[in-house]
């Protein structure tokens, strides 16, 4: 009898074991899918709180099933996230002039350059009185006319309107004021094409430069800087914003988010593709620092303390490298001041920072074999494709514009000296009404 019940002890003894190492083999499988939402959650709550000074922690969290299940827990400079409180955690520290980086224990980014915002005669101006048109325009922009549920999800947080240089609308969401920052996700991909651009009028870099990193030994050592900037590198990719895809993996479980995309394989022969790619963006910021060695602060002394932008903040990862395909942070009038500077081709205050033509050549999309955005250029978004048909019919021919992850955009026409700004928080809304926006801001203004 005894001998029969020590049998059943070892058995279920046995079996429990195996449920264990079964229950923990799952976890470290689905580990890094986890750490993508607890890397978003921890970065998101710190940003929210450091940069945007908003609260609650958990607002602006992507509609995910895994979000019901996360903890935060707020330290005096750093933010963790964990499922249950226990999973998975990863910590974000909020770092003077850097906002917030991934990191297992405070990163050394250095001293953030001082921005003088007194050369900056756009983001001071006075509030407008606009008039009866522009009022309608953002008026459908803010969706009026929708019940509360539908405002909520139409999410619409600012816009501003330049016109000639001088700011003729602006209009904010409860809340939110012309002096809080909002993330600009992918519109920071049209602002680092703007500091390539001056980094090549200092002739620090060129656009033909290749052999990017030591460890490029193959095909890949022939990929240039325009081929980072047009997203045509050929590097395996896939921008598919999901638990664990390589985009997700980059921003929230990588530490060198450069270096984790240079060791992507080529899936096509370098310059013959172009698919979209933060990873793209990023590695060209970290290839631009190798000739700089500027770190987090390469952003702001290459080109925002010339403007004069004093509330834009870029993020870094834990190697320093500023996430230049995501991460920059900024006011409205900010961001209109940015898109100002391209519609000048990079003149401001009299000086040109800018090659002459920069702005008319990045904003062209250039013939290619594979297309996967017939106009993409050079890290603009452009109303006329490579083959010449126009995007929007609406819209003038040469109009451009930065898009940005759930709702943001920075729409820049030339031929109407506009500069049109949009940011929200839109993750559901199928339409974010900003191709109507501007084109009704036009029909203000004829």
């Amino acid at each position: 009898m005894r001998r029969g019940r020590r049998l059943w002890l070892r058995i279920l003894g046995g079996l429990t074991a195996l449920a264990m190492i079964a229950v923990i083999g799952v976890y470290w499988w689905a580990r890094p899918l986890l750490r993508t939402g607890t890397g978003y959650a921890a970065h998101n709550a710190c940003a929210l709180s450091t940069i945007a000074r908003r609260t609650p922690l958990t607002a602006d969290l992507p509609p995910n099933p895994l979000v019901p299940y996360l903890r935060i827990v707020q330290d005096s400079d750093s933010y963790w996230a964990g499922v249950l409180g226990v999973l998975a955690g990863q910590r974000a520290w909020a770092v003077d002039g850097f906002g917030c980086t991934l990191a297992v224990s405070r990163p050394d980014l250095g001293r953030a350059t001082w921005i003088d915002g007194a050369v900056n005669k756009v983001t001071p101006q006075p509030v407008p009185s606009a008039a009866p048109g522009l009022t309608a325009a953002l008026a459908t922009a803010f969706g009026d006319e929708l019940d509360q549920a539908g405002r909520d999800t139409l999410g619409t947080r600012a816009v501003v309107v330049l016109s000639h240089g001088r700011i003729v609308a602006e209009r904010y969401a409860s809340g939110f004021d012309q002096n809080m920052p909002q993330l600009g996700w992918s519109m920071s991909k049209s602002v680092a094409s703007l500091v390539v651009g001056r980094l090549v009028a200092q002739g620090k870099v060129s656009l033909s430069d290749s052999r990017l990193r030591p460890e490029w030994t193959d095909g890949r050592a022939s990929i240039t800087i325009e081929d980072l900037l047009r997203m045509r590198s050929g590097l395996a990719w896939d921008e598919t914003y999901d638990l664990g895809t390589p985009i997700t993996e980059m921003l929230y479980n990588q530490p060198d988010m450069a270096a984790y995309v240079a060791a992507q394989p080529l899936a096509h022969p370098v310059g013959s593709v172009q698919q979209y790619s933060s990873g793209s963006t990023t590695l060209l910021c970290a290839v631009l620092n190798a000739t700089m060695r500027q770190g987090a602060d390469l952003p702001r002394r290459a080109l925002l303390t010339s403007l004069g932008t004093a509330s834009p903040i870029w993020e870094a990862d834990a190697v320093g490298t500023p996430v230049c395909s995501s991460y920059l942070w900024a006011t409205p009038r900010d961001w209109a001041s940015i898109g100002q500077f391209a519609l000048n081709d990079g003149v401001w205050n009299g000086s040109r920072l800018l090659p002459q033509g920069w702005m008319k050549a990045t904003t062209t999309a250039l013939p290619i074999a594979t297309r996967e955005d017939p106009n993409y250029a050079a890290g603009w978004w452009t109303n006329l494709t490579a083959e010449g048909s126009l995007v929007e019919p609406a819209l003038p021919r040469d109009a451009y514009w930065a898009s940005g992850h759930d709702g943001q955009r920075m729409y820049v026409v030339p031929s109407a000296q506009l500069v049109v700004v949009r940011l929200g928080f839109s993750p559901s809304a199928d339409d974010v009404r900003t191709h109507t926006l501007v084109t009704d801001v036009l029909k203000a203004l004829e």
